[in-house]
């Protein structure tokens, strides 16, 4: 089994953790690194994880693919190159053909410009990643789901996917500003989305696993088991419960499954996807 998300930080390294500053995020605000999750891992009996970016530095790719490199169950790495800068190209390809470089993704949520990722410059950045075949994870909130189909139609051949799918008010119990948008992001086969980050969408302290039937019931619907997939947002997801509550949850939400469905959420997805060794 592939968890198809989730992230390392170190505080003692030269990058940008001001963000968990948060006093909402204190409880996460220390070191996260590999020999912290495979307990995880193991207990859940995943093999493999793919890390995702949380800077917008090249640093952190060579940082996180140096620990690749010394812990075989990272399978992937979802870095980040500047896709506004005319040396995006150049900067991909420093990483393209090491083996765990898996993937490009880009803090889109926390942009101003609510139509950032459409932006002529960044458009011109995505069109380097479709060229390259370096798939993309689309992080957005619900007010940026619309551009998904617009992406899906502009870059056909750019593999996509909606990190947390794009982050539906759980707490609220609110479908109808999310779903329209995930059924038209659907539509285009090159877009998948993440079984992801739910449980911190829903209430921190008192969310129940039926609170994600309804978003993970839709997203199986609109995109199917074949390009759904899973992932912990581990260590994010500590803010709501542990690794091991956030899997479960999904497996209660997820209801029953056929063998070959819950082989596609939990892994096949994942390594298609990102094509992983």
């Amino acid at each position: 089994m592939i968890d198809a998300h989730q992230h390392f930080w170190q505080l003692s390294q030269p990058f940008n953790y001001g963000w968990l500053d948060n006093p909402r995020l204190a409880r996460i605000r220390r070191d996260y690194l590999p020999d912290n999750l495979k307990p995880h891992l193991d207990a859940t009996g995943i093999q493999g994880s793919v890390f995702v970016q949380t800077q917008h530095d090249v640093a952190e790719n060579r940082w996180v693919l140096g620990l690749a490199e010394r812990h075989d169950f990272i399978a992937g790495v979802v870095g980040w190159v500047d896709l506004a800068n005319p040396e995006c190209e150049a900067q991909l390809l420093e990483f393209k053909d090491h083996p765990k470089f898996v993937g490009v993704r880009h803090v889109t949520q926390d942009e101003p410009d609510d139509d950032f990722i459409i932006r002529p410059e960044i458009l011109r950045g995505l069109k380097v990643l479709e060229k390259h075949q370096v798939p993309f994870d689309l992080l957005f909130y619900v007010k940026h789901l619309k551009h998904a189909a617009t992406l899906g139609r502009l870059l056909p051949d750019l593999p996509m996917v909606v990190d947390h799918l794009a982050k539906p008010r759980i707490k609220d119990r609110s479908v109808d500003d999310w779903l329209p948008h995930l059924r038209e992001a659907s539509k285009c086969p090159n877009i998948y989305c993440k079984l992801s980050g739910l449980i911190t969408e829903a209430d921190w302290q008192q969310w129940k696993p039926s609170d994600l039937i309804p978003y993970v019931e839709a997203a199986l619907d609109a995109f199917g088991p074949e390009r759904c997939m899973y992932g912990s947002d581990w260590p994010v997801c500590e803010l709501a419960g542990s690794y091991e509550h956030a899997f479960s949850a999904l497996n209660a939400a997820l209801g029953t499954l056929s063998v070959s469905e819950s082989n596609a959420i939990f892994s096949e997805t994942a390594r298609q996807f990102y094509r992983l060794k």
